[in-house]
């Protein structure tokens, strides 16, 4: 759906930022700013700031910003779309229908429509459950020592052992066969329509917004398969999504606990885990790991502790690291899984475990281990081997050793031994003058990066303080244009910034509805207008901070203008202007 800038202007507008995040998130005035706890990331010192003057966010913990439509994309996991209408609805803005494709209204159509059906047959199962006809799903979760609260929080029900009970309720619903088929509940035949799940405990899969989105069912005796999914549909993708997250995220832990089932996850909420949550028969995924990134920077997996358990976990660990996300695995052993355990050491006894779990690098060499037999001097040499080049896996210096000392004090090492092991180790598969090569190439970008970085920053700095202060602009008038501003986000976004002061209006939350097409612009984009809200330049440091930021940003422009001078004329000009730069005086005064 296209609306135009106008419109979405109008709406962000009419809907005050203060007003609509203080309906989410406890915020407390601090100078002209409110803040309080970020919902984007764990944390217990508020560092998440909203500006009235700009009618922007901005968390300096996680980096998550933005205006008041992309704080209810974000929050409430909602499209673009999504998130205009409920605004719009809230602003009293009446949004036009006529520019919309058919397409569009098709596809949205269609997912409201499988919404609905969904949420239609969530409350169908659950009322079977507690109907005479579901005696068999109730008592088992009661067996399971599932309370009522907890039965109905999680919304679970009852599939009956008729094969086409729901196709025939949904029909008298008026849904007609070709848009049942597109819900994965009922495969529609020439003989008529039968259910996928029959004979099943229900367990219903929400989305972060409590909406349902599909179905795991659990068979009723010795049936197969024990544990059946819906099929993926337009609306679920089981890759892409996670059980219980949808209240795992409101969590105020600062780590998420990952287990393998729908039981394990119930069980550890109602004995008070709320951060648990699972992936949907299916392995852990990158996509999961991106999803866990966006709530946590830690996760500890409690995976089972058969082979199958211990397989998974060592299957999810490197995906884990590849998102950012530092990994622990807890040590259920007598046990199998959380919810056996729980149910016979209780709630305290399992945190003990989680504070106890080992990092991922010790649970790797902990199977490692298991495959050799340390008495035996050949096999412990394999061993001590395979010790070494995990440990080379660490690439920073530093934190390669301090792995060889807890490794060296784990599996009764001596420290020397095992450093010199990991060091010839090195050398003989291409770590010793190779290694030192890269690293030294390494340090290279990473100083090249850094200045990078650095002339990013003073380009955020000096948006941030020309948005804040429009008066500054006189101080830089034929000094600083958006020109200056050389990669492509940056220009465009000062570009903006100076338009909107060429016409007397600098609006920051207006100027975000112009990157909101793309996710990562508009994050950038954000943290653009928001590099330093609590930079004032009422003291002399401040004053002469901002004059140093100007010249920062000039120097760098006029330093790749003469890069790329083509001709003798050009550059006597652009040697003329550095000249000068190296008598600017800003005042403030």
């Amino acid at each position: 759906m296209y609306y135009p800038e106008e419109i979405i202007e109008e709406v962000r507008m009419r809907n005050d930022i203060v007003d609509v995040i203080s309906s989410y998130v406890k915020l407390t005035k601090r100078g002209s700013n409110y803040f309080g706890l970020c919902p984007f990331h764990n944390e217990k010192s508020p560092s998440f700031s909203v500006s009235p003057s700009k009618q922007m966010y901005y968390c300096f913990g996680c980096g998550a910003g933005g205006n008041v439509i992309t704080f209810v994309m974000e929050y409430e996991n909602y499209s673009f779309t999504e998130a205009l209408k409920l605004l719009a609805d809230r602003g009293g803005v009446k949004l036009p229908e006529e520019e919309d494709t058919r397409e569009a209204r098709d596809r949205d159509s269609l997912r409201q429509s499988l919404l609905e059906i969904n949420k239609l047959a969530a409350n169908y199962f659950y009322y079977q459950l507690k109907s005479p006809g579901g005696k068999a799903g109730y008592e088992y979760l009661r067996k399971r020592q599932l309370t009522d609260e907890t039965i109905r929080r999680f919304g679970l029900g009852f599939a009956h052992k008729t094969s086409d009970d729901l196709y025939r309720y949904l029909r008298s619903k008026g849904y007609k066969d070709e848009l049942l088929k597109e819900t994965g509940l009922v495969t529609v035949e020439e003989r008529g329509g039968r259910d996928k799940f029959w004979n099943r405990v229900m367990f219903p899969i929400m989305d972060v917004n409590n909406r349902v989105i599909g179905f795991g069912g659990r068979v009723m005796g010795d049936g197969t398969p024990k544990y059946l999914n819906s099929p993926e549909t337009k609306i679920f993708d089981k890759g892409r999504n996670l059980y219980g997250l949808n209240y795992a995220r409101t969590s105020r832990e600062k780590y998420l606990l990952v287990c393998e089932g729908y039981m394990d996850v119930i069980s550890m909420h109602q004995a008070g885990f709320t951060n648990a949550v699972a992936s949907l028969g299916t392995a852990l995924t990158s996509q999961h790991a991106s999803l866990l990134k966006r709530y946590t920077d830690k996760v500890v997996l409690t995976y089972d502790s058969d082979a199958a358990g211990v397989k998974a976990a060592l299957r999810a660990i490197p995906l884990l690291k590849e998102a950012g996300i530092s990994a622990r695995v807890l040590n259920m052993e007598p046990y199998k899984d959380p919810d056996e355990f729980v149910k016979n050491l209780g709630a305290e006894e399992f945190r003990k475990r989680i504070e106890e779990a080992k990092t991922s690098f010790f649970f790797e060499t902990d199977q490692i281990r298991k495959n050799y037999d340390r008495n035996d001097p050949e096999q412990e040499t394999g061993f001590q081997g395979e010790l070494a080049r995990k440990l080379l896996e660490f690439e920073e210096p530093m934190e390669r050793d301090n792995y060889i000392q807890a490794a060296a004090r784990e599996y009764f090492l001596r420290y020397e031994d095992l450093k010199r092991l990991v060091n010839s180790l090195g050398n003989r598969i291409g770590t010793g003058k190779q290694v030192a090569a890269r690293e030294e190439g390494k340090e290279r970008r990473e100083k090249k990066k850094d200045k990078e970085d650095g002339i990013r920053r003073s380009q955020r700095l000096l948006l941030t303080w020309l948005i804040e202060e429009p008066a500054l602009f006189d101080k830089i008038e034929g000094i600083i244009t958006e020109d200056d501003f050389l990669e492509p986000l940056y220009h465009k976004a000062a570009k903006l910034v100076f338009e909107g002061h060429r016409a007397g209006n600098v609006n920051p939350a207006e100027i975000l509805n112009h990157f909101i097409n793309d996710d990562e612009e508009y994050r950038e984009a954000a943290a653009l207008f928001n590099a330093s809200l609590e930079d004032s330049l009422d003291n002399e440091e401040q004053k002469k901070a901002f004059a140093e930021t100007v010249y920062k940003v000039k120097k760098n422009s006029l330093d790749n203008l003469s890069r790329n001078a083509t001709d003798i004329s050009g550059l006597q000009k652009i040697l003329e202007a550095q000249a000068a730069l190296k008598k600017l005086h800003i005042s403030l005064d």
